[in-house]
């Protein structure tokens, strides 16, 4: 059964989110404060943790940087604006999605169950090539879910590994931020093209040598982003 760790310092909200999604399967753990977040995640490991932003003490941008620096533990932000520089800090400082209050229940299990999807890996595309597959200095084993770079492993979170496994399984073919919504983030016409743009930016971050002018992940102006051609 999924676990869920729910930072949120607002009672009310706690605890309806927590009873929800109780109600939906997960079992949930519920504190108020960041601190007690990330002392309770090196006590008892989370599958996926839901992370308000505007928390008291440590906020909820610093909350999320230290569990990305820690591992790819899933993260869902919970915002209370739809405001594009919290939701665009939010990504870029590593979560993998973001709810906007006041957060539907059924719409956060929803996106609970995208991400734990995504962590677990999908079956392989009909392209998918057996064994590691070598684009230049970049090494990606589909088999292990490990990609390297000169041989030295790259940490990269659960959606930036989907999203570089999609693009690579076709170097060369272009695909819509639409697409990559639906292929990547399990999301449709409702998805948010700024988490793709994000995610891009935080896989160039690691791939690449200059990010600047990147080599594996292309940008095609009005149309998408591509892997290579190398």
């Amino acid at each position: 059964m999924p676990r869920v760790l729910l930072i949120e310092d607002d009672r009310a909200v706690r605890d309806g989110l927590r009873l929800a999604l109780t109600y939906q399967g997960h079992t949930v753990d519920a504190v108020e404060t960041g601190e007690e977040g990330l002392a309770r995640l090196a006590e008892d490991p989370a599958d996926v943790v839901v992370l308000d932003l505007m928390l008291p003490g440590m906020d909820g941008f610093e909350v999320c940087r230290r569990i990305r620096a820690a591992g790819d533990l899933p993260i869902i932000m919970l915002t209370a604006r739809n405001d594009d520089i919290d939701v665009v800090a939010g990504l870029e400082a590593g979560a993998d999605d973001y709810v906007v209050k006041p957060a539907q229940a059924r719409v956060l299990e929803a996106r609970i169950r995208a991400v734990l999807r995504r962590t677990g890996g999908e079956p392989r595309g009909p392209d998918a090539k057996p064994g590691p597959e070598r684009h230049g200095d970049l090494t990606i084993d589909r088999d292990g879910l490990v990609v390297s770079k000169h041989g030295t492993v790259i940490g990269l979170a659960p959606t930036e590994l989907r999203l570089l496994l999609e693009l690579s399984s076709a170097p060369g073919r272009v695909l819509s931020r639409q697409q990559l919504l639906e292929s990547v983030w399990d999301q449709g016409y409702l998805g948010d093209s700024r988490l793709v743009d994000a995610c891009v930016q935080r896989l160039r971050a690691k791939i690449e040598d200059d990010p600047a002018k990147p080599v594996y992940v292309q940008t095609l102006r009005g149309f998408g982003y591509r892997f290579g051609p190398l």
